[in-house]
């Protein structure tokens, strides 16, 4: 048994999620609102001596108020468990899910105001409970989404009941829009205005294969450059080789204006290397 433990709680029908992440009671994280107690009671009793708790509700979240509930819900839960079980907890983990705004309409989430109600919420936790939990939070997609973009190429238009431009890129590269029907706001570069009504469509054989659906973008002809916007996030993580499809190069913009390549794109060498390998049999019979 660890010395240090920390559960995912899952309130259940107590709060509510988002599109993304689902409701918690479709959720298949976490321990329940029930459960949560008994499991601290066992962990205590096979040996743990320090604890944590976390949770994650929501994805991309723009409300800062949402965090600021998850945080006191957790605080919460850790001055109930601490009463019942004779525990203190070292930190709360309220998980990720401080949203950016991918529209240009969007507005940005409010970081200050939720630091500002958050740390008046820990000074009165400490005020009755007599010490302070460490606060962790999960904020990748904060730090690093708006600052990537995936830039491709139209390579070929094509008119039937829509119509669609076809780019180089494709959802192997940035799975958001086909897997959750996520926005990425896409620029033509050199052009502005919104001529026509497109969907910007990748080359798998998906047909969930599309970076936007029925969006009003600039007229892009063959070899104009569509930037894909706030990739940082679960672009290239999220990265895959279905249908053999290499992943691309990653370059690196400096703030002296500098371009750095910091990983290559991969080859045709790189997909079949898990095949070069010591012929080895067995025979389950023998």
């Amino acid at each position: 048994m660890p010395e240090l433990i920390c559960f995912r709680y899952n309130p259940g029908e107590r709060r509510s999620g988002n599109a993304i992440i689902g409701t918690p009671v479709e959720a298949k994280y976490g321990v329940s609102h029930d459960q949560l107690l008994d499991a601290y009671k066992k962990a205590k009793e096979r040996g743990a001596k320090r604890f944590g708790l976390h949770t994650m509700l929501a994805s991309n979240e723009l409300n800062y108020t949402y965090m600021v509930e998850t945080a006191r819900a957790l605080l919460e839960r850790i001055e109930w468990l601490s009463s019942q079980l004779d525990i203190t907890f070292e930190f709360i983990n309220i998980g990720g899910g401080l949203g950016i705004p991918y529209r240009p309409e969007d507005s940005a989430l409010d970081i200050d105001s939720m630091a500002k109600e958050i740390t008046a919420l820990f000074e009165t936790f400490k005020a009755h409970n007599g010490y302070m939990p460490k606060l962790y939070v999960e904020s990748g997609r904060y730090m690093t989404g708006p600052h990537g973009a995936l830039i491709t190429t139209a390579i070929n238009r094509k008119e039937i009941y829509r119509t669609y431009v076809g780019v180089d890129a494709c959802m192997s590269a940035l799975m958001r829009p086909g897997m959750y029907d996520a926005y990425h706001h896409i620029t033509v570069l050199g052009k502005s205005g919104n001529e026509e009504v497109v969907d910007v469509a990748g080359s798998l054989c998906e047909n969930n294969d599309k970076f936007a659906v029925q969006r009003s973008l600039p007229h892009a002809e063959d070899g104009d450059i569509l930037i894909i916007h706030d990739t940082g996030a679960h672009g290239h993580a999220m990265g895959f080789n279905y249908n053999g499809k290499a992943r691309p190069k990653e370059l690196l913009l400096r703030e002296d204006g500098s371009v750095e390549l910091i990983r290559r794109e991969e080859t045709l060498e790189d997909l079949f290397a898990t095949l070069n390998f010591e012929a080895d049999s067995f025979n389950p019979a023998a």
